[in-house]
């Protein structure tokens, strides 16, 4: 089985369940299967976008991101259903059990997607006879219909798994970009957006293959280190590992909200914020970190989006002290139009451990007529271990519960074990 596998590189897996929630659903209630059916918020609420839908919806031209209004026009008999996370959780994590029984080195991105390092799977068997086998077994077990993309890196098995849905194998190799990947438009490109696209287009660039051949200078001046970043992915380049432990680092933890109807009532307004800064703070007490710069997310009703952050001097995780640097900013940025959305993000976060506070005059004397509580924490600390004992916090252990029904953001959350 040696000769299938690479002498010096790697065979690498991108397995991207299929329209997860809304199959999820389906293999709950098989009465729902072949039927249009939606997955979004309250349909009684402008909320209510779509967030997935079968592949029958889109056959009819619902799609991702769609408010509900929209999309029953072009499906009138459009099945909607509200998210039932826990159930999304438990396929997720059958999902991944699988992907483990074949390898050690996987990595989870998100809720329904993640990638599997099989180089040194030749035992088992063949490349494509593990992602027939994987696919099956999803199939067989969960009964849930997922696409996989074979390749030598992270970015390429990602682009594969997106060519054939649903229920696709796909293998692209190196010797295949130039045919399989320059010719796609921009916007096709992972890792590209549509402001990205708009910037590399003002440079007539449009296709994969043109950002793959540009003038790297160009491209650094255009978009900084991302712009190399894109074109040596545009070439096939990705080094990055496949990283088990990359579940547990968060660059950022945020939440945001759709209000039930454009307001300029600054006091309701305040009151989001509130609930949003109440949340934040407790999914970082959850995991243990601490933020050093908060984001202030702001729409209004023509959906124009606004983003505002503030560096901090010392970091921070208590509702109250994000609630200040939130209103500050949003009462700063604010123009008084009607606003549609909402969103506060901790950003650049820190593990509690490493967080060192920059005192300053203001704190030093609180800080100080704590010290003789924090030398006996120290001491008790030396003597039974770091973890024995620490002040306001209840230490968890790192891979808690997957269950826990505080996560239902659309990131790595769900992923905790």
């Amino acid at each position: 089985m040696k000769a299938h596998y690479p002498k010096n590189g790697r065979v690498i897996l991108h397995v991207d369940m299929n329209s997860f929630y809304a199959s999820v659903e389906m293999a709950y209630n098989p009465s729902l299967k072949g039927k249009p059916l939606a997955i979004a918020g309250n349909p009684e609420e402008r909320r209510g976008i779509v967030i997935t839908c079968s592949y029958e919806a889109r056959g009819m031209g619902v799609k991702t991101t769609m408010p509900l209004w929209e999309a029953k026009k072009y499906c009138p008999d459009l099945i909607v259903m509200t998210p039932n996370f826990d159930r999304y959780r438990a396929a997720s994590k059958g999902m991944f059990d699988i992907l483990r029984e074949y390898s050690d080195l996987v990595e989870p991105v998100s809720i329904d997607e993640g990638y599997v390092d099989i180089t040194e799977c030749h035992d088992q068997g063949t490349p494509i006879f593990l992602a027939q086998s994987i696919q099956n077994q999803i199939l067989r077990r969960l009964d849930l219909p997922c696409s996989i993309g074979i390749a030598p890196n992270k970015f390429l098995a990602k682009t594969a798994s997106d060519m054939k849905k649903p229920m696709g194998i796909t293998i692209l190799r190196k010797r295949d970009i130039p045919n399989k990947l320059w010719p796609l438009p921009l916007i096709e490109m992972h890792g590209i957006g549509q402001k990205t696209a708009e910037k590399l287009n003002g440079v007539t660039m449009y296709t994969i293959g043109e950002l793959a051949a540009a003038n790297a200078m160009q491209l650094q001046a255009l978009l900084g280190i991302n712009g190399l970043r894109l074109k040596e992915r545009a070439n096939g380049q990705d080094n990055r590992p496949v990283d088990p432990e990359s579940i547990y680092d968060y660059k950022s933890v945020g939440n945001s909200t759709t209000l039930s109807k454009d307001t300029t009532n600054q006091q309701e307004l305040l009151e989001v914020l509130h609930m949003l800064s109440e949340k934040v703070s407790r999914r970082l007490q959850d995991k243990e970190v601490m933020a050093t710069t908060i984001q202030v997310m702001i729409r209004d009703k023509h959906r124009k989006t606004i983003t505002r952050s503030k560096k901090l001097e010392n970091p921070i995780y208590k509702k109250d002290d994000m609630l200040t640097v939130a209103k500050g900013l949003f009462l700063e940025h604010w123009d008084g139009n009607p606003i549609r959305l909402l969103g506060v993000t901790a950003q650049d976060v820190i593990e509690k451990e490493e967080a060192v506070q920059q005192l300053d005059l203001f704190s030093y004397e609180k800080e100080a007529k704590q010290e003789p509580l924090l030398n006996v924490m120290s001491q008790l600390q030396g003597k039974f271990g770091k973890h024995s004992i620490q002040k306001g916090v209840t230490k968890k252990n790192r891979k808690q519960s997957f269950n826990s029904k505080q996560d239902t953001s659309f990131n790595k959350d769900f992923l905790r074990e």
